[in-house]
């Protein structure tokens, strides 16, 4: 188990689209292992392999982190099948976009379909925080951040201190 850095915006290898596991394997659940360690070194409660550099369908959530506990769960080629009308907002922040915090709106419930790390397949109906948790990284499978869920103005804003933030940590 390796704690591995995790990749920023604007970073390009950002807006890859991740391709599907083609089988869980030892490989895939030391990523799944890695992606925790990485996780929890950053304190996050979520993190899709894309984040390390990986362009492979696997997340790692784990809500229990807050309270201090460890849980972490593998979530490898999800899908959502069906999402709820009614929306919720939460405010989301992003280990690859540090210190920026905003509110987005997403589908209140949602119900998915995905490989646990034991290769098999499992249906989980969500609301609250994880639905949010699961839509959030899955954006990330597919190159989306949360920001690109922002008004133009306030991307361009989080773009902007990401990259002054960047250039002043390789100068210092």
């Amino acid at each position: 188990m390796t704690v591995r850095p995790i990749l920023t915006a604007p970073d390009p290898r950002l807006q890859a689209v991740s391709t599907d596991v083609e089988a869980v394997t030892d490989e895939i659940r030391a990523l799944v292992d890695d992606m925790a360690d990485s996780m929890y070194a950053a304190d996050g409660i979520g993190l899709a392999a894309i984040q390390i550099g990986v362009p492979k369908r696997v997340l790692v959530i784990d809500l229990d982190q807050k309270e201090g506990q460890r849980n972490p769960v593998a979530y490898i080629n999800p899908k959502i099948l069906w999402a709820s009308e009614e929306t919720a907002v939460f405010e989301e922040g992003c280990l690859s976009v540090p210190e920026i915090w905003d509110d987005v709106e997403r589908p209140a419930r949602i119900k998915a379909e995905y490989l646990d790390r034991d290769g098999n397949k499992q249906v989980l109906e969500a609301d609250g925080l994880l639905a949010t948790c699961l839509q959030h990284e899955m954006d990330h499978l597919n190159g989306v951040l949360f920001i690109d869920h922002l008004s133009r103005l306030k991307r361009s804003m989080a773009v902007k201190k990401l990259t002054k933030a960047k250039k002043l940590a390789a100068a210092g």
